[in-house]
């Protein structure tokens, strides 16, 4: 391996993502900025910033919000239900045609109970809900609580990813990950170097990496690429791994990858990955199985390590490095803390809430109990949520400063959401307090309503 030691004073980060700067100079987040990503016509993913200096755009946009939203809805609830096949059936006596309410779920801001009532037939989704309004970055988030609103589309996703009569869905994710082809061609750009490096050459050997190593490649599994439910999955890991390298500054102060990477941690070909996954401990279910809790935050990010060859090739490799290890679990432990601030990240975690949902629904059969088929849900064309870009390759982002003489290598991974396993593993509700919900939230609802508090 004899060219990763050529670049003798040079470390050099990289990282599936946009190339936002060198060194210090990271994508900064305050109260008048947020940012997102979105994914042009050619399937390329490009990072934005939506600014509101003086707050007066989404003072404008929450008065608006207040003014046409039906009180009762508005109001906040400690827990909001929501039929699935009452709100199926009422938007079918539309002609598909779904409201801004059956849009945004009554304004569910996460899912926290999965409940099923035999006597009415009703599979229910329970948790917090608000009023809401369209942010500057066209996030639905609530009026007080600032949170993401659990999107109805993304619902429709999870549910055909389980759905009734048919095998369910082993994994959901994405992973962004550079190319054999482009690995092989920036170990060609190293070897051109040797031992030469200067300071003064920083950028020129930063832009060399970048175009030797290419456009990274974006694969999503399980579910439909061209949905809203495929790019949150893409862009909570995407931006993920900038904050990890140093190029966003995440709203909440923590220590990064790279500060605390030093050269004798590091193997001079390792690929270090991370990756989000579910907590699989986090479901706790009544003796009857009618009822649900899903508990906890939800998300984890755990890595390992790779090794590249010359040639390109990834190799398993040794467990990761400590300053990886240390990286994941404070990632896990600020997370509470970092969706409340960064809403695509409490978005992640509204999906995984939703598939792990889904996933417990059809292993229990409500379906199949409730008689439900999900004849319009279950139909793209009848029910259209695939009308989003296919997010298919992502430009390769690269931080660089001097420390030592090891370089650090590209940083894959992705989101696995095994919601199979999480279910499996549900934990049985000793104390009786899922029951004891679910026996206070019995449903008595009027022709045509499907939620209520």
């Amino acid at each position: 391996m004899r060219c990763w030691n050529e670049l003798r004073r040079l470390s050099v980060v990289l990282s599936a993502a946009v190339l936002w700067g060198c060194g210090s100079a990271a994508l900064a987040q305050d109260l008048g900025n947020q940012a997102g990503v979105v994914v042009d016509a050619e399937g390329v993913l490009q990072m934005k910033v939506f600014s509101d200096p003086t707050g007066q755009l989404t003072q404008q946009r929450m008065a608006a919000a207040k003014a046409s939203l039906d009180p009762k809805v508005s109001a906040f609830s400690k827990l909001r239900k929501i039929s699935l096949n009452r709100l199926e059936d009422a938007i079918r006596n539309r002609d598909g045609a779904a409201t801004e309410e059956m849009r945004n779920l009554a304004g569910l801001l996460r899912v926290r109970y999965v409940f099923y009532y035999p006597e009415s037939k009703d599979i229910v989704l329970a948790g917090p809900a608000e009023g809401w309004m369209t942010d500057i970055s066209g996030r639905v988030i609530g009026l007080t609580t600032r949170r993401p609103v659990v999107q109805l589309q993304d619902a429709v996703v999870a549910l055909r990813a389980f759905p009734p009569g048919k095998q369910p869905t082993r994994l959901i994710g994405c992973s962004i990950d550079p190319t054999e082809e482009g690995l092989a061609a920036m170990q060609q750009f190293l070897r051109t170097w040797g031992s030469r490096a200067v300071p003064q050459q920083t950028m020129q050997i930063v832009e060399g990496l970048q175009t030797s190593l290419g456009a990274h490649t974006v694969s999503i599994s399980g579910i439909a690429p061209n949905t809203r439910f495929a790019q949150v999955l893409v862009e909570a890991d995407y931006r993920m791994k900038l904050i990890g390298i140093g190029l966003e500054q995440p709203p909440i102060r923590m220590v990064s990858y790279v500060d605390r990477a030093s050269p004798a941690q590091v193997s001079r070909n390792a690929l270090e990955r991370w990756f989000f996954v579910p907590d699989y401990e986090c479901v706790r279910v009544s003796e009857d199985k009618l009822a649900a809790e899903l508990v906890g935050d939800g998300v984890k990010l755990v890595g390992e390590g790779e090794l590249v060859t010359a040639e390109g090739k990834r190799q398993a490799g040794q467990s990761s490095n400590k300053a990886s290890q240390a990286w994941t679990f404070e990632f896990t432990r600020r997370y509470p803390e970092l969706a409340e601030r960064s809403p695509v990240f409490a978005e992640l975690r509204n999906l995984i809430d939703l598939t792990i949902a889904a996933a417990y629904i059809q292993q229990q059969d409500f379906y199949g109990k409730s008689g439900w088929r999900m004849e319009l849900f279950g139909n793209e064309g009848k029910f259209t949520v695939q009308t989003y870009q296919t997010p298919k390759r992502a430009p390769a982002a690269i931080n660089a400063m001097w420390r030592g003489n090891t370089l650090m290598t590209p940083i894959g991974g992705g989101v696995t959401i095994d919601a199979a396993t999480a279910v499996a593993q549900a934990k049985a509700d000793e104390k009786g307090a899922v029951a004891k919900t679910y026996e206070q939230t019995q449903p008595n609802l009027a022709p045509g309503q499907w939620w209520w508090d």
